[in-house]
């Protein structure tokens, strides 16, 4: 199963390649991720995220390309999972959250809590199943650790150490300026070390009632189908609206081809017309009640060529004209409560 991440991580990606000479788009490419990446919270696949930062790294022969990546990000960027963190009682607290939810994020990327003594090591982990190329990964998830620590311990807190596992790179210096502390390479982890005194810190603008609308909202988030099927009706119920809805798309977003995602639905009992069509049925009924938009941007919207091909569809699947279905309120009402 491809391990899939929010399109955040790479929020920052389009000017972190060109303050070193690269050409954002040419490399989404080069990598087969999609073009446009201006939906956060869109899924892309994991593989091809990893590719790409490694890519970029020997395409602008630096060795820091993942961390130049991080310096640029933050908190905010971890989406669902910065909502239920930001109201812990404690940073330690908040540090716990984002590791029990980070799957949310990235699908890949576990986060570790050890303590010893009086320091703690928070170490993200990717699992990944087999040896890849994914230094770059690592830094990036390392920095955005150190983000989100220096966010919630203020801008003057600094961390013990920083571990790296792989060797010495060829210049230290955005490690230096980054992290503002000692950085070991050829360590037993990648990680942080801080002051266990640190984690009993208080959130600064904790709210114990925010956290619990954060946590039933984050359940919900977090309990997504794992399955194929569940990630494809996931993604065309993003795209639909968009108007970039194909199997093309979804594949690349999901990084395999169109003839694999409709090979995989088929052994689910699936196909990829059928989805496409029960969003569609999900989205028409909303869109329809918007009395200010056309019925040829709702075609637009839903894929449809044309408007009159929106008006055979809607006959076809609702038994009856989208003017009749309109003036009829307890069709309309019928209809939310099947649904």
């Amino acid at each position: 199963m491809v391990d899939l991440i929010r399109a955040a991580c790479l929020t920052h990606y389009a000017e972190t390649a060109r303050s070193v000479g690269l050409d954002p788009a040419r490399m989404l490419k080069s990598v087969g991720l999609p073009p446009c990446l201006t939906d956060p919270d869109i899924r892309i696949p994991g593989g091809g995220v990893r590719r790409l930062l490694e890519a970029s790294a020997t395409a602008a022969e630096i060795d820091d390309f993942g961390l130049r990546l991080a310096e640029r990000g933050g908190f905010s960027n971890l989406g669902p999972v910065a909502l239920i963190a930001r109201d812990q009682p404690t940073v330690g607290a908040a540090m716990e959250a984002i590791g029990q939810y980070m799957h949310i994020h990235n699908e890949s990327l576990r986060q570790r809590i050890e303590r010893h003594g009086d320091s703690v090591a928070i170490i993200p982990e990717l699992l990944l199943g087999r040896p890849v190329p994914a230094r770059q990964a690592v830094e990036l998830a390392v920095g955005v650790t150190y983000r989100i620590l220096s966010a919630f311990l203020g801008p003057e807190w600094r961390p013990l150490d920083v571990h790296f596992t792989y060797p010495v790179p060829r210049n230290r210096q955005t490690y230096r300026r980054f992290f503002k502390c000692n950085v070991s390479f050829g360590a037993e982890f990648d990680g942080i070390i801080c002051a266990d005194i640190d984690m009993d810190r208080p959130m600064a603008a904790a709210d114990p009632s925010i956290a619990r609308y954060a946590q039933r909202y984050i359940e919900t988030v977090a309990a997504r189908s794992p399955t194929f099927d569940g990630k494809v009706r996931e993604l065309i119920a993003t795209l639909l609206p968009k108007g970039h809805c194909s199997v093309e798309r979804v594949a690349q977003h999901l990084g395999c081809d169109a003839r694999t995602v409709q090979r995989r639905l088929a052994d689910s009992g699936k196909s990829f017309s059928g989805i496409v069509d029960d969003q569609r049925a999900e989205l028409v009924v909303r869109l329809i009640e918007e009395k200010d938009r056309s019925l040829s941007a709702v075609a637009e919207l839903l894929g449809f060529s044309a408007q009159s091909a929106l008006a055979r569809w809607f006959r076809d699947r609702f038994d009856c004209s989208i003017t009749e279905w309109r003036s009829n309120p307890r069709r309309r009402a019928m209809d939310r409560i099947t649904r």
